[in-house]
């Protein structure tokens, strides 16, 4: 099926990591013009999501080289491993969480959505987990909880512009995932899974599709209301 994403712009933020590689590769097969961003881009382009200046710049730049900017991808954030697990009800620490995660999203976002909405048309997805349901690590599951809700409260004020705006919830991401799903966990999944998903939320053809969180892999098996 064509997407509908032949020649669109669509800056994916964390481009170079496991998830955002996968949506960048995805989407160049798709024909779009799948541009990496990242802190330390190897190629693409150089944005600090955690920095007002950077992303400004970072967009600014991409308007100049592209004209346009039809798509946003935000999969960056450190790794749920880089939390210290005692340290989970550390306020500082779930501060500093929310803030690389949740926040990032919704910097990056608010510096993209003006420009699809004098176009009107844009697709943002946020990339959040699972574990934005679970207890267990306040920090790991607030700032994707966090995540969810910005993206849910920026996808109603965006209602109408053509602008939409979902997010993604992988469980454990893997080059090889179990098929098994444990009790009170998410099923686990290849980035490309996550990959091919982003990419339909980023087409045209889901126009009528926004203010979304969709699980990838398998939602919390023994869990009805989230």
């Amino acid at each position: 099926m064509d997407l509908g994403l032949q020649d669109r712009v669509i800056l994916v933020l964390g481009g170079h990591g496991l998830v955002g590689r996968a949506v960048v590769a995805r989407l160049r097969e798709e024909g779009a013009v799948a541009i990496p961003a990242s802190r330390h881009a190897p190629d693409g382009l150089v944005m600090d999501g955690g920095r007002d200046d950077s992303v400004a710049e970072g967009i600014a730049a991409l308007l100049r080289e592209h004209g346009r900017l039809d798509g946003l991808v935000v999969t960056a954030a450190p790794s749920a491993r880089t939390l210290d697990p005692a340290r989970s009800s550390d306020p500082a620490q779930v501060l500093e969480a929310v803030d690389g995660k949740a926040m990032t999203f919704l910097r990056v976002a608010n510096a993209a959505a003006p420009t699809m909405v004098e176009t009107g048309f844009g697709r943002i997805v946020g990339v959040s987990g699972q574990n934005a349901f679970l207890t267990g690590s306040i920090a790991g599951s607030v700032r994707n909880a966090a995540l969810i809700i910005a993206a849910k409260n920026l996808a109603d004020s965006l209602a109408g512009t053509g602008v939409t705006v979902n997010t993604v919830s992988p469980g454990r991401v893997s080059e090889a995932p179990g098929d098994e799903v444990a009790l009170g966990e998410g099923g686990q999944s290849r980035p490309e899974d996550s990959a091919a998903l982003i990419a339909f939320l980023l087409s045209p053809l889901a126009g009528a599709i926004s203010g979304e969180s969709i699980a990838m892999g398998h939602r919390v098996r023994g869990v009805t209301g989230l």
